[in-house]
């Protein structure tokens, strides 16, 4: 079952295709959402504008963890390429809909296809090179993820503003493509040879219990008020099915979720931290932008470069801290300096204001944007290292899952929190007759700051302090879950990092092996060539 190592070219490559694979499935998360406005422009359908952005996250959120254990079963390459091609052709259907049920249908395609890129591409890296190297590697993929995320709003505009809508979506198919040429003709890895026996009824189970969550999240204080008969039930019924769930997989045979993963204090730890730092992000994300806009008075696509110190911050601390992890083998340190970084980087932007210098306010995103892109990439190094080499994709495909639903969690909750406060200033700050003026709802101006600019001047300054406090509120409560984030990294235990691909570290309780899928890349290449790849 040995086989002879990838060689140095060989691992570029493939990485050129990794990278392509997750900058599409991160950039569709977040494209949409400045170029809805002309979409609904052009195919009408406004009752289903959320629906756009809330079939992509829903299908891309509850089928990444069924893509690690499938990958798990039948290989990770075919699955990789199947991904790949749903993601291509939700692609071409989102991009010649004719009306909004067809461009939901297919974003609810190119999302199944999106978990399965977002999965793969972590996974596939531990099939290729070992504990020890990848920690460059997992930056550089955490970066571009983050990257991808945050540019997303700003590259949608300029399409919507220059283009066609359609090529937010068509532009995806020619790069997909070149990955999907190059995943085929390099990414050669052994052919698994087990006798896999699917968990469907867990499958089943799993989907319909996040499904009804998410959907609670993404509903809850927008489409339904969180007291509402529809959001209760959807909350009671996704906890039943989820606690039937784990019922269900203590006793499966082949479960989709082994459980055992979570006596691994490591995988726990990872796990939850996921959870966390991905609430962090999507919340500077979603809110700094508009706070800029809203505020601050900058146009869309300004806010968008001016989210950039952010994002190059992520960058920076995930490739830093990953080829300083390669080169000493060591990582706990890093989520515990990450974290207690971005909590300061958070209070920093808490402290934001209208008349705050830009140079400031940018400092303050590098601060927290260190922050995280030391924490991000270490969650699923640490995760990957600590369990078998057999579970190494449901255990990465599960931290990314955590990592979604903190985003998806985090948006929910701190926009409930925002909106509560933004009542309670407006009720202040603005007239109600100049409140029924507009409509009454600021909700729907905020989806157009440009709009607020158009009022009397007495109404948009109130609108604009309203939402500065607002969005205080929200920076400042996000302190204390950076803080608890921070707390929990201290337990995260450090082991050794494998020296060989498919090498499993002993951890609470469970025996070390080593699966000879691939003999080790440091032994043939040398050390010195294994140092220097990036």
């Amino acid at each position: 079952m040995s086989r002879t190592p990838f060689t140095h070219r060989q691992v570029l490559v493939i990485f050129s295709g990794l990278m392509a694979c997750l900058l599409l499935s991160a950039l569709d998360q977040t494209i949409v959402a400045t170029t809805l406005p002309t979409i609904v422009g052009e195919l009408g359908g406004f009752d289903y504008y959320s629906w756009v952005v809330t079939s992509y996250l829903l299908s891309a959120t509850v089928s990444t963890p069924l893509y690690g254990k499938i990958g798990d079963l039948y290989g990770r390459r075919i699955i990789f390429q199947v991904s790949i091609l749903i993601f291509l052709i939700g692609s071409l259907l989102a991009g010649v809909a004719q009306d909004m049920l067809q461009l939901i249908l297919s974003r609810g395609v190119q999302g199944i296809g999106a978990g399965g890129l977002i999965t793969m591409t972590f996974s596939v890296i531990g099939d290729i090179l070992s504990p020890r190297q990848r920690g460059r590697y997992i930056g550089l993929l955490a970066g571009v993820w983050a990257f991808a995320s945050a540019v997303g709003p700003f590259i949608g505009g300029f399409i919507a503003d220059n283009f066609s809508w359609r090529w937010a979506f068509l532009i995806n198919i020619p790069i997909g493509l070149i990955a999907l040429v190059v995943i085929s003709n390099v990414l050669h890895l052994p052919i698994v040879r087990r006798q896999p026996r699917f968990d469907i009824t867990g499958a089943l189970l799993m989907v319909t219990g996040i499904s009804c969550l998410l959907l609670v999240l993404v509903w809850g204080g927008s489409e339904y008020p969180w007291s509402s008969l529809i959001i209760c039930g959807l909350a009671l019924a996704g906890i039943a099915v989820l606690v039937f769930f784990i019922i269900w997989e203590a006793q499966a045979t082949e479960p989709i979720l082994p459980l055992h993963l979570f006596r691994n204090s490591i995988f726990s730890v990872s796990a939850v931290l996921g959870l966390l730092t991905g609430c962090a992000l999507f919340i500077s994300i979603i809110f700094i932008p508009l706070f800029l806009q809203v505020v601050m008075g900058v146009s869309a696509t300004h806010s968008g470069l001016l989210l950039l110190p952010l994002t190059a911050g992520v960058v920076t601390g995930s490739v830093g801290s990953g080829r300083i992890i390669s080169y000493t083998g060591r990582y706990r340190f890093w989520p515990i300096f990450g974290l207690a970084f971005s909590a300061v980087g958070m209070y920093l932007l808490s402290m934001m204001q209208g008349n705050t210098l830009l140079g400031l306010s940018s400092l303050y995103m590098v601060i927290f944007g260190l922050g995280l892109g030391v924490t991000m990439q270490v969650t699923i190094l640490a995760a990957q290292n600590a369990v078998d080499y057999q579970d190494l994709g449901v255990a990465t495909s599960t931290v990314q899952f955590f990592r979604q639903m903190g985003g998806a969690f985090g948006v929910a909750t701190f926009g409930t929190i925002m909106n509560t406060r933004l009542k309670d200033e407006l009720i202040v700050r603005v007239p109600s007759y100049a409140l029924a003026e507009v409509g009454g709802d600021v909700n729907q101006l905020l989806s157009s700051p440009a709009m607020i600019r158009t009022l009397s001047p007495s109404v948009a300054s109130g609108i604009s302090a309203s939402v500065e406090i607002a969005i205080h509120s929200v920076f400042l409560w996000s302190v204390p879950m950076l803080v608890l984030a921070f707390v929990l990294s201290w337990f995260l235990k450090e082991i050794p990092l494998g020296e060989t691909v498919g090498q499993t570290v002993p951890i609470d309780g469970f025996k070390q092996q080593e699966f000879p899928l691939v003999r080790s890349i440091s032994e043939s290449t040398g050390n010195k060539q294994a140092k220097t790849l990036f």
